[in-house]
């Protein structure tokens, strides 16, 4: 179904699956994009709302971005980070560094002016949706928040996990060893954003309709991660 405001996406999966005859297995991956947990929890803004300030008009002005737009960046923003002919990388409210906060047009209502937030709390939304999915099959999945973002030094965007619950996003392999003997010293692998990027395949990015996609038999480590753990520190950041 098309998602609203007020919907149960964790109620709305678990009726899909049993119509569809589907069962979860422990260690399922269910991967979720943002989009359809923004509009669940009424994360919608109506640009004509927005009342351009004069630094949204500066930055109007340098990006070729609508000025309605520019103002909601700076309200989601807790730091613009760079800014350039076209993009505005800034920090969010969640921690996240990425293009115009995440916000997006693309499906929404259908008209230019309505465009979607980031969830407030992706963690929490993921964790959520993990608890009733554990109530209602006694089934414990770990539950992804799906987001697609570009990367510095590298064209075309990817899924990124912005949100989870139920794995450790980074497994850091240092101390196994390789097919020849030799003991990694530092290969930590962020599993979470590799599952969310196998994920984004089927998700697509225009008329697919597959918001949710499960992932079985991957090897990742169980545990109580956050997101905000593939954030990485402002001191080691050599773009920021």
């Amino acid at each position: 179904p098309l998602i609203k405001e007020g919907d149960d996406i964790g109620l709305i999966l678990i009726e899909c699956l049993e119509t569809h005859g589907i069962f979860l297995q422990d260690s399922d991956v269910i991967v979720i994009a943002e989009t359809i947990i923004s509009k669940a929890e009424g994360n919608i803004v109506d640009l004509r709302d927005m009342k351009p300030s004069s630094h949204a008009l500066e930055l109007s002005e340098k990006t070729g971005k609508d000025p309605r737009l520019c103002e909601l960046i700076l309200r989601e923003a807790v730091e613009i980070v760079r800014v350039g002919n076209g993009p505005i990388i800034a920090e969010t409210k969640q921690g996240i560094v990425c293009a115009s906060c995440g916000i997006d047009h693309s499906n929404v209502t259908g008209d230019k002016d309505h465009v979607v937030l980031l969830p407030e709390n992706p963690d929490r939304s993921a964790a959520e949706i993990r608890e009733k999915i554990l109530k209602a099959t006694g089934k414990d999945v770990s539950v992804i928040i799906n987001d697609t973002q570009g990367r510095p030094l590298r064209a075309g965007a990817v899924g990124t996990a912005i949100g989870l619950s139920g794995l450790i996003p980074i497994w850091v392999r240092a101390g196994e060893s390789d097919l020849y003997g030799y003991v990694l010293e530092a290969s930590p692998i962020a599993i979470a954003d590799e599952l969310a990027s196998a994920a984004s395949i089927l998700h697509g990015q225009s008329d697919e309709g597959i918001p949710i996609v499960i992932i079985r038999g991957a090897r990742y480590l169980r545990g109580e991660g956050s997101a905000a753990e593939l954030q990485r520190d402002r001191e080691k950041d050599l773009f920021r």
